[in-house]
């Protein structure tokens, strides 16, 4: 009766991990001969763990992933180039998320940019940081129905706030000239305190085509670098010196800032 009393008042102040370890003690063996203390901890640990889980969670429903993808499910073994010791550096603690570095993937159809972009930012809500994953398409058009109601300015501050954004089929279509502000105006939010992961079929050097956004001193501009490889994976490495890696071409190449011309 006691304990069920305990139970409760767990429950009513929210402590709900540690009201389902205490209920679940009585049956495990070997419990009696652990000290108070130790019982205790145990309590501690699996309240800590629940409540851990439970942000992760809410983490990833609001990330909206597009694919349930995790690093640890990327496969090397298909020929696509991929650069094993670059991603596992980059799903190490999600540094890149913490030194506020920027991710670009680009490659044909088919290649996997969208599930190596899902992965990168599902290991990101693991370490602890909030992510968004939405399409260029759809991006704009929540803009768009921003600014018709009203709420434009919550939005971008929302949009400023993401550790992680996911911005998938980048450069798939021309900008309209409001497209290509707001696009900026989230850059300049962004930059240098927050990370962007962009995907998409085209080569960097061919974006300004599409965007046609000049070449401005602006986050946009200057606070973007590339690291190509065979896959066609780059890597924000502004504030370091990235190891040149080939291209599709057998040519090799040094990372440069994605500038536009």
């Amino acid at each position: 009766m006691l304990n069920q009393q305990t139970i409760e008042k767990l429950h009513a102040l929210r402590l709900h991990g540690m009201a389902e370890a205490f209920r679940a003690q009585p049956q495990q063996a070997g419990i009696t001969e652990l000290s108070f203390e130790e019982r205790f901890a145990l309590l501690v640990d699996q309240q800590w763990n629940w409540r851990q889980n439970r942000a992760l969670e809410r983490r990833l429903a609001k990330a909206k992933l597009r694919h349930r993808a995790c690093v640890e499910d990327i496969d090397f073994r298909s020929p696509r180039g991929l650069d094993r010791t670059l991603v596992r550096s980059l799903a190490q603690d999600s540094a890149w998320v913490r030194e506020h570095q920027n991710i670009f993937l680009i490659g044909p159809t088919g290649i996997g940019k969208s599930f190596l972009a899902c992965a990168l930012a599902e290991k990101a809500c693991r370490d602890g940081f909030t992510a968004l994953y939405t399409r260029a398409t759809q991006l704009f058009r929540d803009l768009a129905l921003a600014r018709a109601d009203g709420s434009l300015r919550n939005l971008l501050a929302q949009l400023a706030r993401l550790d992680v954004l996911v911005v998938d089929d980048w450069a798939m279509a021309p900008l309209a000239d409001t497209e290509r502000r707001d696009f900026l105006e989230i850059s300049e939010d962004r930059y240098p305190m927050r990370s962007t992961i962009l995907t998409s079929q085209l080569p960097v050097a061919k974006w300004h085509e599409r965007s046609a956004i000049p070449p401005w001193p602006t986050a946009f501009s200057t606070g973007w670098c590339t690291t190509p490889s065979a896959s066609r994976c780059g890597v924000n490495r502004c504030a370091k010196s990235a190891a040149a890696r080939s291209s599709d071409h057998g040519e090799q190449n040094r990372a440069r800032p994605a500038r536009w011309k």
